[in-house]
């Protein structure tokens, strides 16, 4: 009989494509590359369907967690969305705790996948998000995975995004670019790369001070997420807004990949290197895809 996959054998294995237009002249005469890891070809449409995956798989292996149990999460929009999917796939029930103002779409798409979701001011960011999550577990209503403290979160890009990278680029990655939110992909990614070359540089790229970029954060030091060790990135880059925004858009006209604005503010990003640098290969994160911003006023109508 035939053995078939199933969707979790779908997460990850995401192309890795050379941007032509973006880049320009300057980049091209300065024998640079500009290369984009298309995370938003995972089932659930980010780079954090590899995470989710891995901390439910991983919390059943230890027997911390079994099917028919109640996870909970608090979430910007992507983490959830890969939860919920990860939590149908595996029998769980999911409540996911967010500020009120994130977009429609996405949760719609978490309450699609069967999730439940428990809104908080928008007033309070993610930070009221986190400690209604954790009051929820400590009135014993199921149990929190922890993005921001779950080293099984930069373990799924240790194992499997770091990786790629290093194989699609036959080793030749000179430049890391992530945008960074709970830090998991640039943690796993830096770990890796830099055990195969230390001279690689990891690149960060936060939100100016005023700029709200879904996806991007910079947290305060009572919220750093636990998983973030400094010494694994050499440089943190920040990126306005409106930059952010606008070079998303460009990047759907231009390259035909349509992205959510955390990508577009890693890319400007890798676009400053490139004017910079010679001879780099740089390599960027595209978390997701554009579908889910579509309510935002990020993209025309």
């Amino acid at each position: 009989m035939n053995a078939y996959n199933t969707l979790a054998d779908h997460v990850g294995g995401t192309p890795l494509v050379r941007l032509q237009r973006l880049p320009g002249a300057l980049a091209a005469a300065r024998g640079n590359v500009v290369l984009a890891k298309l995370e938003g070809d995972n089932p659930a449409g980010s780079v954090k369907d590899r995470p989710a995956l891995s901390m439910i798989l991983r919390a059943e292996a230890r027997g911390d967690i079994r099917p028919g149990d109640t996870l909970i999460e608090a979430t910007s929009g992507n983490t959830g969305i890969a939860l919920a999917m990860a939590a149908a796939m595996r029998g769980y029930r999911m409540v996911l705790v967010m500020p009120e103002n994130q977009s429609l779409e996405r949760r719609q798409t978490m309450r699609a996948y069967g999730a439940e979701l428990v809104l908080t001011p928008r007033d309070g960011g993610m930070e009221l998000a986190r400690d209604v999550a954790v009051r929820l577990r400590d009135e014993r209503h199921g149990v929190i995975l922890d993005q921001f403290a779950n080293p099984d979160n930069p373990l799924a890009h240790y194992e499997g995004t770091g990786p790629e990278i290093w194989e699609q680029t036959a080793g030749r990655v000179t430049h890391f670019v992530s945008s960074m939110g709970t830090t998991g992909t640039i943690m796993g990614v830096s770990r890796y790369l830099k055990e195969r070359n230390p001279d690689v540089c990891i690149v960060g790229c936060q939100p100016e001070e005023g700029s709200q970029i879904a996806g991007i954060r910079k947290w305060p030091q009572a919220y750093l997420p636990k998983i973030f060790e400094p010494s694994r990135v050499d440089r943190i880059e920040s990126v306005g807004q409106g930059e952010a925004e606008e070079l998303t858009r460009r990047l759907a006209r231009e390259e035909g990949i349509f992205a959510g604005v955390s990508s577009g503010g890693a890319l400007v990003v890798a676009l400053r290197l490139a004017a910079e640098l010679e001879n780099a290969t740089i390599v960027s994160i595209i978390c997701d895809r554009g579908d889910r911003y579509l309510s935002t006023g990020v993209f025309p109508a």
